[in-house]
């Protein structure tokens, strides 16, 4: 009777099922599940950034500004990544190198993303007048969020799963799945790295607003934190993952790139450190600022009634108009 708890567990969390549809069918357009995680995580990073920005005094949705740049080229960024880190699935005798535009079919890249997306950004900021590490540290923990929403993208494709496991939360794989590895027992589980990276970018975004608030990181510091947490966990799920990629020096390609992004983040952290001591003046550069409109407040009618002080000659004529009424008056009276 003591380990009964612990059975009934364990049975709960024998294994993860992988659902059974990746997209839905509205007469003759296909909407795929994957692509709403990643408009999900976009939307919420949206939103998380504006309230961040406005947090700091910038304009109101300034954020849309930048994103109209950033996201497109994020998006071309990752594919062009995925297409270059994979060269075997379009280039080469078998191949149809025309799947490199059928991006609806998979294959984006992180890091290709942050890249792009870095540039867009760079661009929108010097659109709008928003400084960039003001943006990069606002986009941050929102950075995280997206990441975390489209993982679940993967979960309905059953791709980009880990080595096989016994554990109670392996992932179950159909056997018909193009990425199931062939020569293994249809029964086989998996690691679920899907849901490890959602869990470590979930307890990242709450880092990130912790520590960003507690020591007001600025200069672009908290966007070198963001890349080592995110990068420092990508490594691990890296090495795990058995989906197909290229080897360089015993490691597969995304592993490097984390370790590199691990490098970047800890350089933007502390260079940024020594460069600026202080705090931002403001979130955007000199020049540029934005200032909100002038509330009108209810006792505030100058631009509506004339207060003014009437000319002197009014001011005679009325009080020599007012005299004699008064003296006419008093006649009037005596008679």
């Amino acid at each position: 009777m003591t380990f009964a708890p612990s059975i009934a567990l364990h049975g709960v969390l024998a294994s993860i099922p992988s659902p059974q549809v990746s997209y839905i069918d509205l007469g003759p357009l296909r909407i795929h599940f994957y692509a709403l995680c990643i408009i999900a995580g976009i939307i919420a990073a949206t939103l998380l950034t504006n309230w961040r920005l406005t947090k700091r005094g910038a304009e109101p949705w300034v954020v849309i500004d930048i994103s109209l740049i950033a996201v497109p080229l994020a998006i071309i960024g990752a594919r062009i990544y995925h297409v270059l880190t994979h060269p075997g699935f379009y280039f080469g005798a078998g191949t149809d190198i025309w799947a490199v535009f059928r991006i609806w079919e998979g294959g984006i890249a992180i890091y290709g993303a942050l890249i792009g997306g870095a540039i867009g950004a760079f661009l929108g900021c010097k659109w709008t007048g928003i400084r960039f590490w003001t943006f990069a540290d606002a986009l941050a923990p929102g950075l995280l969020l997206a990441q975390a929403m489209g993982r679940f993208g993967n979960w309905f494709n059953q791709e980009l799963f880990g080595l096989p496991t016994d554990l109670p939360w392996g992932l179950e794989i159909d056997a018909d799945n193009a990425a199931f590895p062939p020569g293994l027992d249809p029964d086989t589980l998996f690691h679920p790295t899907f849901l490890y990276e959602v869990i470590w970018n979930s307890l990242g975004v709450l880092f990130l607003l912790w520590v960003g608030n507690r020591f007001r990181l600025q200069w672009g510091r908290l966007f070198g934190l963001y890349l080592v947490w995110y990068s420092a966990g990508r490594i691990v799920w890296e090495s795990i993952r058995i989906d197909p990629s290229e080897i360089i020096l015993g490691l597969r390609s995304n592993v490097w790139a984390a370790i590199f992004g691990v490098i970047v983040g800890l350089v933007i952290f502390f260079v940024q450190k020594q460069r600026h001591p202080g705090f931002e003046p403001s979130p955007y550069v000199s020049g540029r600022e934005w200032t909100p409109a002038r509330t009108v407040q209810s006792q505030d009618t100058g631009d509506f009634v004339d207060v003014s002080e009437p000319p002197t000659d009014e001011v005679t004529k009325g009080a020599g108009l007012s005299q004699a009424t008064s003296q006419s008056t008093s006649t009037a009276v005596v008679k």
